[in-house]
């Protein structure tokens, strides 16, 4: 499971990079501002989501799945489901930050 949401990261990242390049130039500089992601960073926040998840959702972290993983402009997504598939969404800002938990 790591090693796909590694992989989902990578290639979120790739893409994101070629799009970036594509934009016109005050676009670029508005981008240059942000930061980069790393793949220990985004692993961080996978634990801490799974952590923040199974706590409201009085589970083991064990028994919560990150399925999936969104960049918007200043902030990153990671929407997921517990054992008994209840869907939630976590919330981060721009530098990696927990912001808040959404129940879907």
């Amino acid at each position: 499971m790591a090693k796909r949401f590694l992989c989902m990261v990578l290639a979120t990242s790739v893409l994101t990079t070629g799009c970036m390049m594509q934009q016109s130039e005050p676009q670029h500089a508005q981008n240059a501002q942000k930061t980069h992601l790393t793949a220990a960073r985004s692993l961080d926040m996978e634990q801490l989501c799974k952590g923040e998840a199974a706590h409201r959702y009085n589970t083991g972290p064990q028994q919560v799945n990150v399925v999936g993983f969104d960049t918007f402009q200043g902030s990153y997504e990671l929407r997921g489901y517990t054992a008994r598939e209840e869907g939630f969404t976590c919330s981060f800002d721009a530098d990696g930050r927990f912001l808040h938990l959404s129940m879907r």
